[in-house]
C-alpha cells in the first residue's frame, strides 16, 4: 500500500447559492476550472439549483505539490477539503479520469461525506502504463521555459497537432516573474510515466478491494468512441458500488464532458434532483 502524501488545503473555487453541493474533480492535467461551464449550468439560471465547488486535486492548478503520488493521498487532500468547505454535510462528487478515480476512492474511504457518486470515462482498475501521456509529458519538458518570450511564442514552439489538446496542456504554463513555470508538477507527473508498468497513476490501489462497497447511487457516465471503459469492467465496477447505473454517450470521446455538455449537464441534474 502507498504511504499517502500529505498536502495542506487545496484551491476551490465555488458557485451556485443553495442546492444539493457537488464537488468537481478534473483530470491528468487538469484544473478545477475545466468544470467551470458545466457546473455554472448545474447551478442553475439563478445559480440557485446546486453549490458547487471546484477542485484542483494536488500537484495540479493552484493546490499544493506532493513528494510522490498517492490514490489514497489525493482521496484524502479532496475529503479534507469537503469537510472544511462544508461541516456535517454530504456531497454529490464528480470526478473525470483520474479525478473519477480519486472520487471513487473518496466515496469508499469517507463514506460519510458523499451521498452520491458520479465517475466520468474511467474503471477501477489498473490500466498499466501512462504510455498514452508520455507525448504530451515529453513535449512539456522539451518546451525550453526560460527562451519564452510570450504565451504565443509558447503556442507556436509546442509541438501538438490538436488545438484542443494544446490549449488543455498549456492552460498548466504560468508565468513567474519574468520567466514561466509548469503549474502541474510536472516532474513527479514525468517520473510516475517512467516507472512504466508500475505507474502508481495508471494503477489502482488493491486496498480498495479490501473496504466495504459504497452503498449510495452511483452514476457511471462513458464515452462511446472512448477505450477507457470497456464490458468487462462491470463486474468490478457493481462489486465496488452495488447501485452503478452507467450512462453510455454516443459519438463522445474520453472527454465525454467537453464533446457532449448538454447531455452531461442533464445527467448530472437528473441525477441530484435539480430538475
Amino acid at each position: 500500500m502507498s504511504t499517502p502524501s500529505t498536502v495542506g488545503p487545496l484551491h476551490t473555487r465555488s458557485m451556485g447559492t443553495a442546492g444539493p453541493r457537488v464537488a468537481f474533480l478534473h483530470g491528468l492535467f487538469g484544473q478545477g476550472r475545466n468544470w467551470n461551464q458545466i457546473a455554472k449550468s448545474v447551478s442553475g439560471p439563478e445559480q440557485a439549483d446546486a453549490r458547487c465547488l471546484l477542485v484542483d486535486l494536488p500537484d495540479h492548478g493552484r493546490s499544493p505539490r506532493s513528494e510522490q503520488f498517492s490514490y489514497q493521498g489525493y482521496a484524502a487532500a479532496v475529503a479534507a477539503t469537503l469537510a472544511d468547505a462544508a461541516p456535517g454535510e454530504q456531497w454529490t462528487v464528480v470526478g473525470h479520469s483520474l479525478g473519477g478515480k480519486v472520487a471513487m476512492l473518496v466515496a469508499l474511504l469517507h463514506p460519510e461525506l458523499v451521498e452520491r457518486l458520479v465517475v466520468v470515462d474511467i474503471a477501477p482498475k489498473d490500466y498499466g502504463t501512462l504510455a498514452r501521456f508520455e507525448g504530451y509529458i515529453n513535449e512539456m519538458l522539451r518546451l525550453p521555459l526560460d527562451e519564452i518570450e510570450s504565451r504565443g511564442d509558447a503556442e507556436e514552439r509546442f509541438q501538438e497537432s490538436d488545438p484542443g489538446v494544446k490549449a488543455f496542456l498549456l492552460q498548466n504554463l504560468r508565468r513567474e516573474g519574468e520567466g514561466w513555470r509548469w503549474q502541474a508538477n510536472l516532474d513527479l507527473i514525468a517520473a510516475d510515466a517512467a516507472q512504466g508498468s508500475s505507474s502508481r497513476i495508471a494503477g489502482w490501489p488493491t486496498m480498495a478491494d479490501e473496504v466495504a462497497p459504497f452503498d449510495g447511487p452511483v452514476l457511471w457516465i462513458a464515452g462511446g468512441e472512448s477505450r477507457y471503459v470497456k464490458d468487462e469492467d462491470s463486474d468490478v465496477m457493481r462489486s465496488l458500488f452495488p447501485r452503478v447505473r452507467q450512462l453510455t454517450v454516443k459519438g463522445a470521446s474520453h472527454w465525454v464532458h467537453t464533446d457532449a455538455p448538454d447531455v452531461v449537464v442533464a445527467a448530472l441534474r437528473r441525477f441530484i434532483g435539480a430538475d
